[in-house]
């Protein structure tokens, strides 16, 4: 006996209405936080003349690019599979996880190249005070936004909110770190008058610019990876390995077990080896056991079952 068994791909529409609102109402207050954060950073920059509170705009900037393009991400990735995208549109998430990588890439280099300006062209820094504050109210923001977006990203397993949420999280830290290194150029440059506490301004936006490369870095990988059809973390292989056991015995069993993630869909297909006896819808009923338990220890997962007769 031959049979290819394929389950319904169609998803509930409530529960992927749920999960897309979701999904993009968080999305967009990563959009709404950005633009005001960056409408301060840059006036405050170009008030005091620093290069590091500048290099928090850019990086501002691209967070928002990030956030636009995982708003638009999450509303196309959830949309149900039809008759172009058979296998639905997940890795939608994953491009623009990739595109975000390279335009973080971009700016860190950006940053780099202006703060190395200001060593070789060193200038007074005004209104430090103020920019000081800036940063705190930028941490302090994007501290509850990125903590809400890692909340929903873990949830409904998207790489494109996690990744805007990493863009965040990254932010909290510079922004304390540009905010501590003005608060000692302002303390020093008060008690010591030494020219050289200007140097401190561009040394901090070298530094910014290479947590931004080390957040690039991670993010490209975790993002291309699925886009190479690379199989499920070893630890869900070995979940599904044992799922499928749990219905084996010595006449049935299984081989050339693939799986594979788009998004947050992930994509698992087998043989299934059956005995010459079992009926039609034995094996069915078989089939759809095996796969509900699977989907009982993986959320968003499509099993895909080829049953053989031994």
């Amino acid at each position: 006996m031959n049979k290819f068994h394929n389950p319904d791909r169609n998803v509930f529409l409530s529960d992927i209405i749920f999960r897309m609102n979701r999904k993009v109402s968080v999305a967009r207050l990563s959009v709404l936080s950005n633009t005001l954060l960056i409408a301060m950073k840059v006036v405050v920059g170009i008030m005091s003349g620093s290069i590091s509170i500048l290099s928090e705009a850019i990086h501002s900037f691209m967070d928002l690019l990030a956030a636009i393009i995982a708003f638009f991400s999450v509303r196309i990735s959830d949309t149900p599979a039809d008759k172009r995208h058979p296998y639905g549109h997940g890795k939608f998430e994953n491009i623009s996880g990739v595109v975000e990588a390279m335009l973080i890439f971009i700016a860190s280099g950006w940053i780099i190249l202006e703060a190395v300006r200001k060593i070789i062209n060193p200038h007074e820094i005004e209104k430090i005070g103020l920019g000081v504050i800036v940063m705190g109210i930028s941490a302090l923001v994007n501290f509850f936004v990125s903590r809400t977006l890692y909340k929903v990203a873990k949830s409904e397993d998207s790489i494109a909110l996690e990744a805007d949420a990493l863009h965040l999280k990254v932010d909290v830290y510079t922004s304390l770190g540009v905010a501590f290194g003005l608060l000692l150029m302002l303390i020093l440059g008060y008690f010591t008058k030494n020219p050289l506490v200007h140097y401190l301004d561009p040394l901090i936006a070298i530094l910014v610019a290479l947590l931004i490369l080390r957040e690039s870095f991670i993010l490209f990988k975790k993002a291309y990876a699925p886009l190479l059809d690379e199989a499920l973390a070893e630890v869900e292989v070995e979940q599904i390995k044992a799922d499928i056991v749990m219905y084996c015995s010595k006449t049935i069993s299984y081989h050339s077990l693939r799986t594979r993630k788009a998004g947050n869909y992930r994509y698992v297909d087998f043989h299934l080896d059956v005995p010459p006896g079992m009926t039609v819808k034995e094996a069915h009923d078989l089939c759809d056991r095996m796969e509900e338990e699977i989907k009982k220890s993986l959320d968003h997962t499509e099993v895909t079952i080829h049953v053989e007769s031994k």
